[in-house]
């Protein structure tokens, strides 16, 4: 009985913790800019959009240094991209035609655990569906991943990974009609470090990758 009513005080001292650090948070925006809410609240006009990890230890917000309304973010397991799922694919949708943001930034992370949960032989239930993404991308870079071994392959399949997403999202009608009539959004691929918590540039060529992909996804005419 006392371990149950331990665990019922933490979980309530740990639901009442983020309440006080909201009210905390929201008295300090209020102190240095009293019509910070106000603005606030008229809407949104972001300049990125964030497609990342589902990964605890990446606020994305705090890395990059910007502030709320600066960033759209949709994250999870492994920052895919998939054609099929309808939840990303509404956020580019939304983040592009209606947002109007001028960078797309795909962020992967340096051990990460989809990625290796991935690369692990064996059935982890409805998680199968969702891996697969990242086997293919070991499929299409297999010569390359092969030559490499422990954390370096890892490291490297992240690398590949984050790539193969920003061409996924490049393959998307509204980025390629925005792109046509505007010459925004372009779409950039980095990962983070845990070691140092540096974001790493991984040099991704839009103009390159887009003439390239349109010899068969091109959606503009």
């Amino acid at each position: 009985m006392a371990e149950k009513a331990q665990v019922k005080k933490y979980l309530q001292e740990s639901h009442d913790k983020i309440f006080e650090n909201n009210r905390k948070w929201a008295d300090a925006q209020s102190a240095k800019d009293p019509q910070f809410f106000e603005e606030l609240s008229k809407g949104q006009s972001p300049n990125y959009l964030w497609i990342g990890c589902a990964d605890s230890r990446i606020p994305a917000e705090a890395i990059t240094g910007l502030g709320p309304g600066e960033m759209f973010i949709h994250r999870n397991i492994a920052n895919l991209v998939c054609n099929v799922d309808l939840n990303a694919m509404s956020v580019v949708e939304y983040a592009v035609s209606h947002l109007k943001v001028k960078h797309i930034i795909v962020c992967g992370h340096y051990g990460c655990g989809g990625v290796k949960a991935a690369m692990t032989p064996q059935d982890l239930g409805i998680l199968n569906p969702w891996l697969r993404n990242i086997r293919d991308v070991y499929r299409l870079h297999e010569k390359e991943l092969d030559t490499l071994e422990g954390e370096a392959k890892y490291d490297r399949l992240v690398e590949l990974n984050v790539l193969e997403q920003c061409r996924n999202v490049m393959k998307t009608a509204a980025v390629q009609k925005c792109f046509a009539e505007n010459e925004f959004p372009v779409v950039h691929g980095w990962v983070f470090g845990f070691k140092d918590g540096l974001l790493k540039d991984l040099k991704f060529d839009h103009a390159a990758t887009l003439k390239d992909i349109q010899k068969i996804y091109n959606l503009t005419s």
